[in-house]
């Protein structure tokens, strides 16, 4: 342990990187209950570097005095204190802990914006819920991305018109993903305004959102997407075939057997896998013969996966859903 007389010394020493070794070593000292005093202490220091090195040992510290102190560092003139002030505040776990950063929510700068929307994010408080829609037409893409993941966290049905637009029109193709896998909350309401957002989504230039999409299906658990599912079978990306491959066997849609049998022979062995998966989850018959070839794959986790999916096919399950 680190005694702290000593650190009380260093953290007031001329020499900036004698502060900042302090700062490191006092979560290590001997008296825990003189370590988040000092760290805020240490939030106000003329180094850069010292804040920073503060700001991040408080990560974990949600008294009131800390967050006082800290929420302000928003706004540091430093980039890199501000991002560390942004990670620390993004791993707050208490919903009471959003109050000194509702302010932020509306500000100005882009930058401030964007972190204090991504700090409340899975605190999950209404009152971040309109900044969080107002700033979903905002002209910098980092507060849209932003402002999607807190949308998505809080899960009201009054957001799903606005997601489905972003999800379809973003000029950001993160955003646009984003958007698309927060619609999963969607529930009762996919099949009325959800499920044609993802419909779109599949045909999306950028191969991530068409991911995205694939596996934001099975999230809704309706069937009425399984013919958009099965047509992604054939995307060109196999990274967008594993995920539809996946939403089919979660869904138990055998209209998509037939497509997830041809998977079994492309040349991926990721997707190879996630068919023979879906094929057991399905329980298809038609799909007996085929898995039956698989297990003589050369992948042996495919063979091991195809036995296994034999396995369950033979045991009682209920049937599986068509659409």
């Amino acid at each position: 342990m680190v005694a702290v007389a000593s650190i009380h010394d260093r953290l007031r020493n001329p020499d900036a990187g004698v502060r900042r070794i302090a700062v490191i070593d006092l979560p290590y000292s001997d008296e825990e209950d003189d370590v988040a005093p000092l760290l805020v202490e240490a939030l106000a220091d003329a180094d850069a570097s010292v804040r920073l090195e503060a700001a991040k040992a408080l990560e974990g510290f949600e008294e009131p005095e800390v967050l006082d102190a800290l929420v302000p560092l928003l706004k540091d003139p430093d980039a890199a204190v501000r991002d560390a002030v942004a990670y620390t505040l993004a791993e707050l776990k208490e919903a009471a802990s959003a109050t000194p950063i509702l302010p932020y929510l509306l500000d100005a700068d882009a930058s401030v914006r964007a972190a204090a929307l991504h700090a409340v994010r899975a605190l999950r408080v209404d009152a971040a819920f309109e900044p969080a829609l107002q700033s979903l037409a905002h002209p910098d893409a980092s507060v849209r991305r932003a402002a999607v993941g807190v949308l998505g966290y809080l899960k009201k049905p009054q957001a799903l018109g606005a997601l489905t637009e972003i999800a379809a029109h973003d000029a950001d193709p993160e955003v646009r993903r984003i958007a698309v896998g927060a619609l999963s909350y969607a529930g009762d309401n996919a099949d009325v305004s959800v499920l044609p957002a993802l419909g779109r989504a599949l045909a999306d230039p950028v191969w991530q959102v068409r991911e995205e999409a694939a596996t934001t299906y099975a999230k809704t658990n309706s069937l009425l997407g399984v013919p958009n599912l099965v047509r992604a079978m054939d995307d060109e990306y196999w990274q967008v075939r594993v995920k539809a491959a996946r939403s089919l066997g979660k869904l138990k849609a055998r209209d998509g057997v037939l497509a997830l049998i041809e998977a079994l022979l492309h040349p991926v062995s990721n997707l190879r896998k996630e068919a023979v998966i879906a094929l057991g989850e399905i329980g298809d018959p038609r799909a007996i013969t085929p898995l039956e070839r698989s297990m003589q794959d050369p992948d042996p986790d495919v063979r091991k996966l195809s036995k296994l999916a034999l396995t369950s096919m033979q045991m009682p399950k209920p049937a599986g859903k068509g659409v």
